[in-house]
């Protein structure tokens, strides 16, 4: 899940990256402020993915992509293909972990990291 999720929110800080490009254009210096602000807080929470405060902080970065979107407009889009990703990495995610833990309970040989045959 963390893979995933990691994932995201870096192609998610590259696309704001481009979005700076973008509002650089208008002469508005708190856009850029913004826009920068966003995307080091998106590559910051990568880190804090450990804990739930982290999954819950990367969820409002989701909500601050979209809004975004305001000052260039394209974001919405982006940033809603985004979130949509975000949800998605967080399902497919908790299916994997299950089922590896499932796995991992039942003792199923062929998954045994000390079997090297």
């Amino acid at each position: 899940m963390k893979v995933l999720a990691s994932a995201v929110l870096t192609m998610e800080a590259l696309v704001m990256g481009f979005a700076i490009l973008l509002a650089s254009k208008s002469e508005d210096g708190l856009s850029l402020t913004i826009g920068g602000v966003l995307a080091i807080l998106l590559i910051l929470s990568v880190g804090t993915l450990r804990s739930k405060f982290g999954w819950v902080v990367a969820s409002i970065l989701q909500i601050a992509m979209i809004g975004y979107g305001f000052i260039v407009t394209p974001l919405f889009f982006l940033g809603a293909l985004f979130a949509g990703l975000w949800v998605c990495a967080i399902v497919v995610g908790r299916k994997g972990e299950e089922a590896r833990a499932r796995l991992l309970a039942s003792g199923d040989p062929r998954n045994n990291s000390s079997n090297k045959g």
